[in-house]
């Protein structure tokens, strides 16, 4: 819609206006080039086509068919790209995890359509807004049609235009080859998925135009001189820098993906509030990284997160069986753990579980990995170990405990901890690890508390 919109606006314009007679028209549905040439060469404002994005006019189209008051949310695409007029704006792997935690899944989905829905064919358009018929009378190797990517562009245009009076036509900009217009444009890493989406679903041509009649929405836009003043601290654009970092050379990334020559450039335009760091691939794959990290940490303790301690038990499993070689799995809980918060206080609690966490951390080598399982109980995978050596471990684990809690002047015998021990074996599943030490867990805490039982015990009566 958003598309057909822009096309038909384009179509009057290039009728209404005399644009194919000659001169010069800019045409870019990249905010970072409207923004450079309003900034930085306010003489080429006069030939800006004065017509909003794709995302900008559905937006305001759809408003106008539901009510003002219709949130408006779009999937793939940049936020800046719709403006004002766009409520929000995810990504297609944040549409994904939303249908997913909603419980839907394609499998589940019915074979047919009970009602037929509304089919949205192009008439005018072409993928961005570009009119089909002004592509056919003018194709890109014309001299009254030019396309251009890239920012260093625009000093080229504006020399030609303001200085040497050239008349170059129609110029289609974006930062670019990779920018691709509505229905393509988004994050980097979801191009060819959003290439093939549009390219499995792009129905044959409308007999005839698609938008609703009686919709009356203003496409037009308005291009300000923003006046060079006084630029952004210091501070503030060295804050932009830090959140994007720097690359493994120890040098600014400068790949111009965001639109901007240098990282520099984007954290002057971005502390300016010209662009954000939403724009920024580098920064993105950073917050995914952190992301990540945060995902596999326990943020309290600093230890492995139980997903992690599911994988890397998975991966123990798949190497016994290869290999042959054996590992345990020790189940710590503290004792009392209740008693101190409740006497204590949560901080204290809180205290208690970090210095456990290191003190499970300070005895297995770099092999092993120790995770918290949850609440106060920790796990510990100890690699090529048999029940014996782990049951060594545990023992001096549980005496460390111990001897931390009277170090932080709990009264004696009130921190202490329990641990089950198991060994592994190729017969058994990986489930079958964790369970046998969190009997032998419980078997502990049953005779007595304060000690280490493992799995081939028989247990004392």
């Amino acid at each position: 819609l958003g598309d057909e919109l822009v096309a038909k606006q384009y179509l009057d314009l290039w009728a209404e206006e005399g644009w194919g007679n000659g001169g010069t028209v800019i045409r870019s549905t990249c905010p970072v080039i409207v923004q450079t040439i309003c900034n930085q060469y306010p003489e080429l404002i006069p030939y800006l086509a004065p017509v909003a994005t794709p995302v900008e006019a559905e937006a305001r189209y759809l408003k106008a068919l539901y009510g003002e008051d219709t949130p408006i949310v779009y999937a793939g695409v940049c936020l800046t790209e719709g403006g004002d007029d766009v409520d929000a704006a995810i990504t297609l792997s944040e549409l994904e995890s939303i249908i997913r935690k909603r419980g839907v899944r394609v499998q589940d989905q019915p074979l047919y359509f009970s009602r037929i829905p509304e089919e949205r064919r192009r008439y005018w358009s072409t993928a961005g807004g570009m009119p089909l018929e002004l592509l056919k009378e003018e194709p890109h190797a014309s001299r009254r049609f030019r396309k251009v990517r890239g920012l260093g562009a625009l000093e080229g245009i504006a020399r030609a235009v303001g200085t040497d009076r050239i008349a170059l036509g129609f110029v289609d900009i974006l930062p670019c080859e990779g920018c691709l217009d509505h229905p393509l444009l988004g994050p980097k890493d979801e191009l060819f998925r959003r290439r093939a989406i549009v390219g499995a679903t792009e129905p044959p041509r409308a007999p005839g135009p698609v938008l609703k009649e009686g919709v009356t929405i203003e496409v037009g836009a308005a291009f300000d001189i923003e006046v060079k003043g006084m630029g952004p601290t210091v501070e503030a654009v060295e804050e932009v820098l830090e959140q994007i970092g720097l690359a493994p050379n120890g040098r600014p990334w400068d790949s111009g993906a965001c639109g901007y020559r240098t990282c520099q450039e984007f954290a002057v335009a971005a502390a300016q509030g010209r662009t954000t760091l939403k724009s920024c691939p580098r920064y993105l794959e950073r917050q995914a990284q952190i992301a990540q990290q945060q995902a596999a940490v326990d943020a309290l303790t600093g230890l492995a997160s139980f997903r992690v301690l599911r994988d890397r038990l998975a991966n123990e499993v798949a190497r016994c069986h290869r290999t042959g070689d054996r590992f345990a799995v020790l189940f710590l809980d503290l004792d009392n753990f209740k008693q101190v918060n409740d006497r204590f206080g949560h901080e204290a609690g809180n205290a208690l579980l970090k210095a456990t966490a290191r003190q499970c951390d300070k005895h297995i080598r770099s092999t092993d990995v120790a995770g918290r399982y949850g609440g106060d109980e920790f796990v510990v995978v100890l690699v090529g170990t048999g029940e014996e050596g782990a049951r060594m471990v545990a023992d001096k684990m549980r005496v460390a405990v111990e001897e931390v809690g009277q170090g932080m002047g709990y009264p004696t015998g009130l921190v202490t901890a329990s641990i089950g021990v198991a060994e592994y074996s190729s017969a058994k599943e990986e489930e079958d690890v964790l369970v046998a030490a969190d009997r032998a867990l419980y078997r502990a805490k049953a005779e007595g508390r304060n000690r280490v039982a493992t799995s081939g015990e028989e247990p004392s009566l």
